[in-house]
């Protein structure tokens, strides 16, 4: 191990290693420290993401999710099975097998762009020195031309519902449950508690969301944000909002929540309890006295448009700085930088980041909702097209939700595109290309699309922006 680098990243996750293989391809010596820890005790790359978040929660999603189908739909499609039961140690294993292979790839892709892979703790001092800790408790001094921060961000506790790992759990604990739950209670309605709450309520638990916001999913856009509490409640999911959790009590027997809403005050009792309340940056020690890196009153790095922290050579990225803590908006900041470091061209649009939920259906979207274009008082106009009028989706079976597009009245500029229905997060990045090159309605009317697709729905709500929809009667 050299004490002396071009770059050193601290933080190994989704902006942080990406920031270091980049940064190596560019020709750069390079170190990634990453303190992350599995239950075992072993250290591994990839951060939340690949090891208690984004990856395994999908392949738990996909487990259920199938587990759905063969119980409520393969007979319509004149497919019988007698019985389909629940693995849920061989789910875990596969998630667990998943997981490996990803954090595994992370090592390869290291060496691959020679980057010197780091397990213990980074901590940035004065001068763009960095002192790291050691998985063997060893204390090192190194020192860089340029320091990138990417220490992710971590679960918000609730203080009246505190997390003790075993009957009240963060989304690691919930995605780690050995068994299904008779009765899971999930605090937080926003997408870690949906995903979570869906996974296990395809399983067989009964779930009940607590959400302390009187609006559903405020952040989506409201037309979509409607359909989709319609599907959730269709599916078993017992939302509650406006219910704010005020303690909680652990006994043998499972937890007893109290919470309040506009009627009053109730008492809920279930087995277990996923807190899902956001999350927080994980800055907590990250930075030495006189660095002259600055925090702002959330814990969050102050950075500008270039994730530049304003101290030469010291540059943040990912969950611990401003903007939606989602995954491939920390990589691109991550690339950004390295490329910035190496003298290149880098940017990131954040106007076109998309957000995915991976529920069944799936939500996506990006760009503005029509609230917020509306509140904006540009002229605009929308069009939507129902997956119940698509030949595609009618033979999958997955004609639930939408396909919505806003485009100024002006110029014709694509404003946003929000996606409820079947694989929406990778039908949203048609829409995020085309909002990228500032494409208008029309250009995406012109596009051809093959058939039959699911991507037809957003030609589709292109042209229904205009009246002009094919397949859909005009409103």
């Amino acid at each position: 191990m050299s004490d002396s680098y071009d770059v050193i990243v601290i933080g190994g996750g989704p902006a942080g290693y990406p920031a270091a293989i980049r940064a190596g391809q560019n020709g750069l010596t390079v170190a990634c420290i990453d303190d992350w820890k599995n239950r075992d005790g072993s250290y591994a790359f990839g951060g939340t993401c690949l090891n208690a978040g984004c990856i395994p929660s999908k392949a738990l999603l996909e487990s259920s999710e199938l587990l759905h189908r063969a119980r409520e739909e393969f007979a319509t499609h004149g497919i019988r099975i007698s019985s389909a039961e629940i693995d849920v140690a061989q789910m875990q294993k596969r998630k667990a097998g998943i997981v490996r292979a990803s954090t595994q790839g992370i090592l390869a892709l290291f060496k691959s762009a020679k980057v010197t892979g780091l397990t213990g703790r980074g901590r940035l001092l004065p001068g763009r020195k960095v002192e790291y800790t050691a998985a063997d408790g060893k204390v090192t001094q190194l020192s860089a031309k340029h320091v990138v921060l990417a220490a992710g961000s971590v679960p918000t506790a609730l203080r009246s519902v505190p997390f003790d790992g075993t009957a009240v759990l963060d989304s690691w604990g919930a995605l780690d449950l050995e068994a299904v739950p008779k009765r899971l209670g999930v605090i937080g309605a926003g997408v870690i508690g949906l995903e979570l709450g869906s996974v296990w309520r395809r399983l067989g638990a009964e779930v009940v969301v607590l959400e302390a916001l009187e609006g559903f999913l405020p952040m989506a856009d409201g037309q979509l944000a409607k359909e989709a509490l319609k599907h959730f409640k269709k599916q078993g999911l017992d939302i509650r909002l406006g219910a704010k959790v005020t303690g909680a009590s652990v006994a043998a027997g499972g937890v007893k929540l109290d919470y309040q809403d506009a009627s009053g005050a109730h008492a809920l009792e279930v087995d277990k309890v996923v807190v899902a309340i956001g999350r927080r940056p994980n800055t907590a020690g990250l930075l030495a006295e006189g660095t002259g890196v600055a925090l702002d009153e959330r814990g969050f790095v102050t950075v500008d448009e270039h994730c530049r922290t304003g101290v030469e050579g010291v540059y943040a990225v990912g969950d611990c700085v401003r903007g939606p803590m989602l995954a491939h908006k920390g990589k691109e900041e991550g690339v950004m930088v390295a490329d910035l470091i190496a003298g290149r061209y880098g940017e990131v649009n954040y106007k076109t980041v998309p957000s995915v939920i991976y529920t069944a259906p799936e939500i996506a979207w990006v760009g503005q909702t029509e609230e917020q274009v509306k509140a904006s008082g540009r002229a605009y106009k929308t069009g939507v097209f129902p997956f119940l009028a698509s030949g595609r989706a009618r033979a999958m079976e997955a004609t639930a939700g939408f396909a919505k597009l806003i485009a100024a009245s002006d110029d014709d500029e694509i404003l946003g595109v929000h996606v409820i229905g079947p694989m929406a997060g990778e039908l949203i990045a048609e829409a995020v290309l085309a909002m990228e090159y500032s494409a208008s309605s029309e250009d995406l009317q012109r596009t051809i699309h093959a058939h039959p697709t699911l991507s037809e729905a957003l030609h589709e709500a292109a042209l229904a922006a205009d009246k002009r929809a094919i397949d859909f009667p005009n409103r």
